[in-house]
Order: C-alpha cells, then structure tokens, then sequence
C-alpha cells in the first residue's frame, strides 16, 4: 500500500511539473478545447491554414486528397478552396519558398508544421495565436513580439483578423517591469470572440494533421466499444444462464 502511494505521489508530482514547463515560460497557457468529431471547425481550420500559413510554411506529411477524405470535403471543393499551390490533390501541402529564402527573409526558415501540435502542444498553439503584440524595439524586424515565444522569428500574419495589441506593463516590489496584460489598439476584422474561435478552428486543424489517423481510431473505437458492451451483457446472461441449475 505504502509503494503504491508513492508510485501515485510521484506520478502527480511529474504531472504538476509538467503543466508548469508547459506554461511557457510563466506566461499561463489558454485552453484549446480540440475536438476532433467537430469537422466543421476542421474545416474552416484547414482554410485558415491554406490562406494564412502555407504561404511560408509546408505540411509534408500531409496530402490534399486526405485533407478532403477526412474532412468530408469534395475534389471540387478542394480544388477550389485549398489547393492554391498544387496541381494535383495527391500532393502534399508544401510550399514553393526554399529553405534558402526562408532563412534569409526571416532570420531561419520557416519550419514544417506536420507535427508542431505534437511537438508543442495544443494549448501552446493555439495561446500563440492570440499573443501577438507591437514591440517598437529596433531588433525586432517584423515590429512585433510574442508572449510564450519571446523574439519570435515570423510577422503577425493573422492581424487584419486580429488587430493591433500592445502590451500594458506593470511593475513588481522590486520596480522590474513585466507585461501584465496585452490591450487591443485597433480592432482587426473579426471580433474577440470571433478570433478566439477562429485560432481554436486553426489549432483544432493543426492537431488533426499532426496525427490523422486519430479520427480513424475514434471511429473504430465506438463501435469497438459497443462490441465488448453487447459481449458482456451476453457473457453475464450465459453466466446467470449456467449457474441456475448448479444451485
């Protein structure tokens, strides 16, 4: 009993350390709330990620067709919505910048974001998405900075959406100054809530391309479950059934 409550004090203490790595860097991260049985959100996630991210970044272990076989979007669709740089829809979703390019506009190239959800998390996404601020600072080439990616290498592509955000700082007992909060200057398109469920749609997408094949087991597994359901209410009557006369 004592070893076992060790090995349970353990494994909680792992799990506390980890949610605080994950909060990158003291800044709290928001929840996502993915879902993947959602396709709606998926697709306007996998518009969001054609129109705004595949400009600059490639999704190589990914393929058109199976982006529309997922989602439940037709070859005429695709062809018309999502496949800006692609000829054929059995092609992966990269991009025609070369490394080369990527490097040099940007400091480093733009990485391939096939497992960047399985790599930093759904929640570290999607708190990216919304962090994005003005930063006047002469080294900042692009004028803005992030909240859990401090001198992010990329521009704020989403602030048409989004808008303008600047920080508001505060000082702690020591007179150090900190960002307490970022504060909307100039309204994008959309609404705060509005862009809130939007980055939700683009993480959402971004999760289900980091490992398709989830909605593959998720299908699976209902039916798997109804099975062992129906297969241990059998056994039980048989058991009732065989056990009757025994008594």
């Amino acid at each position: 009993m004592k070893n076992f409550l060790g090995i349970a004090s353990l494994i909680l203490l792992l799990a506390g350390s980890g949610t605080v790595l994950a909060s990158g860097g003291g800044v709290p991260l928001q929840n996502a709330h993915v879902d993947l049985s959602d396709t709606a959100s998926l697709q306007r996630g996998a518009k969001l990620f054609v129109n705004y991210c595949l400009s600059c970044h490639s999704a190589h272990f990914m393929r058109y067709n199976r982006v529309g076989r997922d989602l439940g979007i037709s070859e005429e669709l695709l062809q018309e919505h999502l496949m800006f740089a692609s000829e054929k829809s059995g092609e992966v979703m990269k991009v025609a910048m070369s490394i080369e390019d990527g490097a040099r506009w940007f400091g480093v190239a733009p990485p391939d974001l096939s497992v960047i959800a399985r790599s930093r998390g759904a929640n570290w996404l999607y708190t990216y998405f919304l962090s994005f601020y003005e930063d006047s600072n002469p080294s900042r080439p692009f004028g803005v900075n992030n909240l859990v990616f401090k001198d992010v290498g990329m521009p704020h592509v989403l602030w048409k959406l989004q808008g303008r955000q600047v920080p508001v700082y505060a000082e702690d007992a020591h007179g150090n100054k900190h960002i307490e909060r970022l504060e909307l200057k100039e309204p994008g398109t959309l609404s705060a809530d509005e862009y809130r469920r939007a980055m939700r749609d683009l993480t959402n997408f971004l999760v289900y391309v980091g490992e398709p094949a989830k909605l593959v087991r998720y299908g699976i597994g209902f039916w798997v479950l109804l099975f062992l359901a129906g297969f241990f209410l059998l056994t039980r009557l048989l058991y009732k059934e065989y056990w009757k006369d025994l008594h």
